[in-house]
């Protein structure tokens, strides 16, 4: 059986209904080509992995409507060389303002004033860095914070996360969360409890990325076919109680990767997924963390071990700092790969 027969390329989906009395889902989409909306009826299961990293969280603060300089999103940088010589302000504290932030300091950015609103990242970040707490509100270009200080900046960052968006499902089998590391409502971190033929994947906030979406791929697919019977819902949501409640009494990366490694290993464990060793994996990610603690600005030019194939990854002649070619080609080619 060719799968691409029955798939549809270039369409969006627009409405998912579940019928109570068929059992079966009803799926509306528009074909972006020939603009025709077509509704599908029949489907068994729906999964839903479209991530959740495609929707802004855009917080307002008092002046962002006269604010004079650039302001946007994570999601729309593209090009830290457009921030050269400039004074910019990021608010938020995870991976895309450490990124945002070491690539304007690497391309020539004048200052980076780091505003954060539950703590700061702790960083040993450049001289041209400064720290602040969160945004209280901004007067023409100059942002005023909650400590009394205040920076006339020529852009603002965004980097205030994402949020889980999906308008084309019903109340009733929409998953609505926080980004946090085990969402309520989902057995095993997929099974909506709501409905059992209504997964979720990879709607976690994440250390581990694509093994974990395979795994719950793997997971999906043997409740799917009857080699895995999830329990009663009751039962399934003390489950997912049990994994929350877990979760909030994390304290620090270490425990929350080996949170997610935990979760991981319980996935593969329930099928035949091929194993890999996640504890090494937790250790990457602990020495990946003390790297940047050590130094922000040169954690990328550590060199680590694949678990799978035990390889060490390829020596590079210059350190990330130097290197302003950012295209495979060149990285190929100075790594002594074929290109």
């Amino acid at each position: 059986m060719d799968p691409l027969q029955h798939s549809s390329a270039a369409s969006v989906v627009r409405d998912v209904r579940f019928s109570e009395q068929t059992g079966k889902f009803t799926v509306v989409s528009r074909n972006l080509m020939g603009q025709t909306e077509n509704a599908d009826e029949g489907f068994d299961y729906c999964v839903c992995a479209t991530g959740h990293f495609s929707t802004p969280n855009m917080p307002h603060f008092p002046g962002f409507e006269t604010y004079s300089g650039r302001l946007l999103h994570a999601h729309d940088f593209r090009d830290a060389l457009d921030f050269k010589d400039k004074d910019i302000l990021v608010i938020g504290t995870s991976y895309s303002a450490e990124d945002i932030a070491s690539q304007c300091y690497k391309y020539g950015v004048k200052s980076v004033t780091l505003s954060w609103r539950t703590a700061p990242m702790g960083f040993n970040w450049p001289s041209n860095f400064t720290t602040v707490p969160l945004l209280k509100n901004v007067e023409g270009k100059i942002c005023h914070f909650i400590d009394g200080t205040s920076k006339d900046v020529d852009a603002i960052i965004l980097c205030t996360g994402y949020l889980h968006h999906f308008p084309f499902l019903p109340d009733k089998l929409r998953l609505q969360t926080s980004n946090r590391m085990y969402p309520a409502n989902l057995w095993k971190g997929v099974m909506w409890c709501d409905n059992p033929k209504m997964f979720y994947i990879g709607m976690q906030d994440q250390w581990y990325t694509f093994n974990m979406f395979d795994a719950q791929a793997w997971f999906v697919r043997d409740v799917m076919m009857g080699r895995i019977t999830a329990p009663s819902k009751e039962e399934q949501i003390k489950d997912n109680e049990e994994w929350r409640a877990r979760e909030d009494k994390l304290e620090g990366d270490e425990q929350k990767i080996c949170f997610q490694g935990d979760y991981v290993k319980m996935l593969i464990s329930a099928t035949d997924y091929p194993s890999f060793d996640i504890d090494a994996v937790n250790k990457m990610f602990f020495d990946w963390e003390h790297a940047k603690h050590e130094d922000i600005m040169k954690f990328r030019d550590v060199r680590h071990r694949s678990v799978i194939t035990g390889d060490m990854s390829a020596a590079y002649p210059t350190t990330w700092l130097q290197e302003h070619d950012d295209t495979l080609e060149n990285y190929l080619r100075k790594s002594g790969v074929m290109v």
